[in-house]
């Protein structure tokens, strides 16, 4: 299996997406020391009780990999639906099953693991820089082993939640769709109406979570005997 993960890796050029991973830790972490004094501002803790400002790391970098996930997806599965490239790949004497579940891991690992990467480098920073700047970083617990437990854990519900858009994009056998999917679990899980909203819900994404594990069965669903055509 870890010879297929590589194997898909290098087949849709994983350096790419790391590279552009890389770029939007960059901006995020720029528009953050941008925005840092209003997340902090007493006005922010009044409304709130608390800075907002790993709020905002949360919110950004959530929604920022949902998507990452949501592109990678439409690019290592549902264009090789789409192409036809997925029947040269089952004519190898591979179990299919297996074939589609490397490439659906290959997406998982490298999301949570950039993910998990990316708020921990952000937050590092925004200690670090913390003397010589107005934040405060109030809510950073870089000391405290469970913060980082609460990251692995955030960042493996969030990459996890983005394969319900893998339903969509299979079902309708179209890279757009699944993107466009990605954007809808996007404004669902981080958005929020007036002082409505669904993000931290836990009910809604113990439900998102299980149509994503719904989107992967189906997609491995009689794989083997299946018409791909």
């Amino acid at each position: 299996m870890l010879k297929l993960i590589r194997l898909e890796w290098k087949k849709n050029n994983i350096m790419k997406y790391m590279w552009k991973a890389l770029a939007m830790v960059i901006i995020l972490l720029l528009l953050l020391l941008t925005i840092a004094g209003e997340l902090e501002a007493a006005e922010t803790r009044f409304d709130y009780g608390n800075s907002m400002l790993k709020s905002g790391v949360e919110l950004f970098t959530n929604m920022s990999f949902i998507i990452l996930t949501c592109v990678m997806l439409a690019s290592f599965i549902v264009g090789t639906y789409k192409n036809k490239t997925i029947n040269l790949m089952f004519s190898y004497p591979i179990n299919r099953k297996k074939i589609v579940l490397s490439q659906m891991l290959s997406v998982w690992i490298f999301n949570f693991i950039a993910l998990t990467l990316s708020k921990v480098l952000i937050y590092c920073v925004l200690v670090a820089v913390k003397k010589y700047t107005f934040i405060s970083a109030e809510g950073i617990r870089l000391g405290d082993s469970m913060f980082y437990v609460e990251v692995l854990v955030d960042s493996a519900v969030m990459i996890s939640i983005s394969f319900t858009a893998l339903m969509v994009g299979l079902m309708m056998k179209s890279s757009k769709a699944t993107i466009i999917a990605g954007m809808i679990i996007v404004c669902l899980t981080q958005g929020n109406i007036g002082v409505y909203t669904l993000a931290g819900n836990i009910p809604f994404y113990i439900t998102l979570l299980m149509l994503s594990a719904v989107s992967v069965f189906l997609s491995l669903y009689k794989l083997e005997t299946r018409d791909v055509l």
